[in-house]
């Protein structure tokens, strides 16, 4: 078996809070196979995003490892560093924030080419500008444009041309469509799909919109304050899904359909600090399902079914 395009082992990061250390990632580990998309859902402030920083390393892990195509990003010294971000890149959730107001979307997208030196010379990066803008359905006469007098598709089509511009195999993608229309948001995951089929992407994708993640993922992980608590193939996490979280997740989605009356599973309780939380499962105030067991020790993540692991003491009985 080949190699996993990224393996991360035991990640964690924690942040200094007045209080004590929050432990926004607390020992995540995961592979992903190359070509593939690995979706990763769970409310705001489970740690989503915080894990696809720090596995780039916009943001330094306190420990764990980071492996990428072998090499262990998580030791890189600084040029090391700056050789490997050609490979990993990242769309930011808000297209917007994310691009300098002062630049016109040709220089957004050139200045990673120059930075780089991608190209030997202007002529060269603005053709090659021009071809990006073609890949992801900017239309040229926009060339001279700035971000503030376009839509939010065409602003998230850029970040997606300067993701693009430096030929990476991996991208994060942190809710890359969840400030758009609903119209819109179809036809970014569609070039997004596109796009990887195209250059043999791999995509962590990170969104709260279970919907969106069931039809652009290959991989579903559910992460709850901080931690991994399932993760399964896409289709199978949706027709079988074992934790209690994940249930109530799933139970929320809305379906356009008066004779389906699926059964919500409503959580109720306190959310467990993550700052310096106890060892027990994090999610034993909210579970319906919890003992006195659930809040006297951690559960592990364990392989319920090939290819499915789920954290939760209700699979070891």
């Amino acid at each position: 078996m080949s190699e996993p395009l990224l393996r991360v082992e035991h990640l964690k990061k924690y942040f200094k809070s007045a209080r004590g250390m929050v432990h926004a990632v607390d020992d995540v580990s995961f592979t992903l196979e190359a070509g593939k998309t690995l979706g990763v859902v769970g409310e705001s402030g489970c740690g989503k995003s915080t894990l696809g920083r720090t596995i780039i390393r916009l943001q330094e892990p306190t420990s764990g490892s980071v492996f990428f195509d072998g090499k262990d990003v998580s030791k890189l010294n600084r040029q090391g560093l700056w050789e490997q971000r050609r490979q990993m890149q990242m769309i930011f959730q808000d297209p917007f924030s994310s691009l300098n107001p002062r630049m016109t979307i040709s220089q957004a997208i050139e200045e990673p080419l120059a930075l780089y030196k991608i190209c030997p010379d202007r002529t060269s990066r603005q053709k090659r500008v021009a071809e990006l803008m073609d890949t992801v359905g900017l239309a040229r006469r926009l060339y001279n444009t700035y971000p503030h007098e376009l839509d939010g598709g065409r602003r998230q089509r850029i970040g997606i041309a300067r993701a693009l511009a430096l030929n990476p195999r991996f991208i994060v993608c942190d809710e890359p469509v969840s400030a758009l229309d609903v119209s819109i948001q179809a036809q970014i995951l569609n070039l997004m799909q596109d796009l990887q089929k195209e250059f043999h992407l791999t995509y962590m994708f990170i969104t709260h919109d279970l919907s969106v993640v069931y039809h652009i993922s290959d991989e579903i992980m559910v992460m709850y304050l901080g931690q991994v608590i399932e993760k399964a193939p896409a289709e199978k996490l949706f027709a079988n899904p074992v934790h209690p979280y994940t249930q109530a997740l799933l139970s929320a989605i809305p379906v356009p359909s008066l004779h389906d009356r699926r059964e919500r599973v409503l959580m109720t309780g306190e959310l467990t600090s993550p700052i310096d939380p106890p060892a027990e499962c994090r999610f034993s105030n909210r579970c319906r399902f919890a003992t006195d067991h659930c809040r006297e020790a951690e559960p592990q993540l364990l392989e319920v079914e090939p290819g499915h692991f789920v954290s939760c003491f209700l699979c070891e009985r």
